[in-house]
């Protein structure tokens, strides 16, 4: 089964949109999910979840980043786009999630539903597990987020509500595309495509369920930049409930 008719199979795009608080931002329309790939360059089994990534960023429903982590460095080539962070992140989630399972490539939904990333039907159940768990909103999440650049700042409207409260803000500076022609390790001679990459994150608030508006310094250079509203499990990160991009579509 092909992951893009998986995808499909989950249902129509909703045309409704979500206003944000406040002004300054432009009303955004809620993704149906997020998905994280959690990805190694340097690991055989990555290839086919990193195309499927590719796929999934030309849905508009979906906001899908891709996380190269840093453990399979040793296998001969060092991920050239990993950050300590991606892999402090995965493990987090692994230990929100009682199981430790920390893997690639491995893709985590709405902060919540993890699956094997190269397995087309895991995937389809992980979206429709969260698309589930959302249902009362509409199936998308259900905390509007704006978020717009200028000025070298991200200004970011979070609409009221009360799933996840209180839950962090955080700020990712996201590029679009990525080539890397691979040299040496498993997967030498391959050239790799990479769609949404995460090259910057950083806490920037918190939200407490009433709207609120913040600005603060971008987390890095990128192609455009994002905001996730994500609840905590104890220290670790937990469950998605809203987000937007700066380039909305």
């Amino acid at each position: 089964m092909k992951l893009t008719s998986a995808l499909l199979a989950l249902g129509a795009t909703l045309a409704a949109g979500l206003a944000p608080a406040g002004g300054g931002a432009q009303a955004q329309t809620a993704p149906r999910a997020v998905v994280e790939l959690f990805t190694s360059q340097g690991y055989a089994s990555c290839p086919p979840a990193d195309a499927a990534l590719v796929e999934m960023a030309r849905d508009p429903d979906l906001l899908a980043l891709t996380l190269p982590v840093d453990y399979w460095d040793y296998l001969g080539w060092a991920d050239t786009l990993a950050d300590p962070a991606h892999t402090a992140r995965q493990r987090g989630y692994a230990e929100a999630r009682g199981d430790r399972m920390v893997f690639t490539p491995q893709m985590v939904v709405n902060g919540s539903f993890a699956c094997i990333g190269s397995k087309p039907a895991d995937v389809a159940d992980a979206l429709a597990r969260a698309r589930a768990e959302v249902a009362a909103s509409g199936e998308r999440l259900p905390v509007a987020v704006a978020v717009e650049v200028a000025a070298g700042e991200a200004r970011i409207e979070v609409g009221a509500g009360t799933a996840g409260a209180p839950a962090d803000v955080w700020l990712l500076a996201v590029d679009r595309e990525e080539e890397v022609a691979i040299g040496r390790g498993e997967n030498s001679g391959r050239h790799a495509t990479y769609a949404n990459v995460v090259r910057g994150m950083t806490k920037v608030g918190e939200w407490t369920g009433a709207p609120s508006s913040l600005r603060h310094a971008l987390a890095g250079p990128g192609d455009f930049h994002v905001v996730l509203v994500q609840s905590r499990r104890g220290d670790h990160p937990g469950p998605i409930v809203g987000a937007g991009r700066s380039d909305a579509r």
